[in-house]
């Protein structure tokens, strides 16, 4: 069984007022999340806190067996469903928020060295492995979706003025499609969750550097939201990151 350590930290950027991610590390290290709100000042925040509540209330009331998949899964997606419903409903009840919508990445980590991701709208999730960093979930945006159609380059996707429109998100639909991502993890893997404020500046080489170089979470995501301001960070910045350790190593939280 392995071991893993997590950190997170977010930053409003150098050209917003506000910050409109947030984030959920559970107190067991099992469950982390990021969230990235749209809709305005008032509404992106309050709709990405309202998806992280819904998280920490379902892990909170309802936590799945840690060791059985199809459970964890089936909780991701009713998670997912419940964090929708929350800004769903919310915006409907509030005019000033009609609406707002946030992206979702949440992942549950088992027992049994096995993770799974669940993610809607354009916040990532990146592997770490071997030396090569791999992007794990596919963004619903519509550039990404120009891409994987080999109409846009990614580099030609990087400066696109429609970079940031989504295709799906929590909160303007009442039901929401789900991707989900299995995952077994490795000892000195490392998992990175982020919103889009990171590979809007960073690529994902530049990330995988980071990655890298780094001993600790804590100063990993440090460094990694330290480059992104000195990019001049256009957008707010969340960053989870988890580094797996084998379970010899007593340095380890789990």
């Amino acid at each position: 069984m392995l071991k893993w350590r997590a950190a997170a930290r977010t930053d409003a950027g150098c050209q917003r007022q506000r910050n409109e991610d947030n984030y959920y590390v559970s107190p067991d290290n099992r469950v982390f999340a990021v969230a990235d709100g749209m809709g305005g000042a008032v509404g992106g925040a309050r709709a990405s806190k309202l998806a992280m509540d819904a998280v920490e209330k379902q892990w909170q009331e309802a936590a799945p067996p840690s060791t059985d998949k199809e459970a964890i899964k089936v909780w991701l997606t009713k998670t997912v469903n419940e964090a929708n419903s929350a800004v769903w409903n919310s915006a409907e009840e509030d005019q000033s928020v009609r609406g707002m919508g946030t992206t979702i990445v949440v992942a549950v980590q088992s027992e049994d060295n096995y993770m799974q991701i669940a993610h809607v709208g354009d916040s990532r999730a990146y592997l770490y492995r071997e030396g090569k960093i791999k992007l794990l979930t596919n963004d619903h945006s519509v550039v990404q979706e120009m891409v994987r159609a080999g109409r846009l380059t990614e580099e030609q996707a990087r400066i696109n003025p429609y970079k940031n429109l989504i295709t799906r998100c929590l909160g303007h639909e009442e039901r929401v499609e789900i991707d989900h991502t299995p995952l077994e993890m490795k000892p000195m893997d490392w998992i990175v969750l982020c919103s889009d404020g990171l590979p809007t500046v960073l690529r994902d080489e530049q990330i995988g550097d980071v990655l890298g170089a780094g001993v600790e979470p804590e100063s990993v995501c440090e460094e990694l939201v330290k480059q992104t301001i000195d990019g001049n960070a256009p957008d707010n910045v969340t960053v989870v990151v988890v580094k797996y350790l084998d379970e010899s190593s007593d340095n380890g939280s789990k």
